[in-house]
């Protein structure tokens, strides 16, 4: 699921590199989902962009990212590490 792990690891989060689907409302990002490749995002890019809005779009990401457990085991993303 995630490309490389880097060494931080803080409590129940931790910092990795992660590819992330980003969805931007008027500018702003609403919304990270982790996803396995970016060959995955791409895909869902797609998929999410079937359904038109002028004021939604969508984009693939490849950065760090700080990460945290969900209670099922997965994980999400907490915070986009910009560098």
């Amino acid at each position: 699921m995630l490309i490389v792990r880097l060494v931080s690891r803080m409590g129940a989060t931790m910092i990795e590199s992660v590819v992330a689907l980003l969805m931007f409302v008027n500018a702003e990002i609403k919304e990270a989902r982790l996803q396995e490749n970016m060959a995955g995002c791409l895909r869902g890019k797609r998929h999410a962009e079937r359904q038109f809005s002028e004021s939604v779009t969508y984009k693939c990401w490849k950065g760090s990212a700080e990460l945290e457990d969900n209670i099922d085991g997965s994980k999400s993303i907490k915070k986009l590490i910009i560098e």
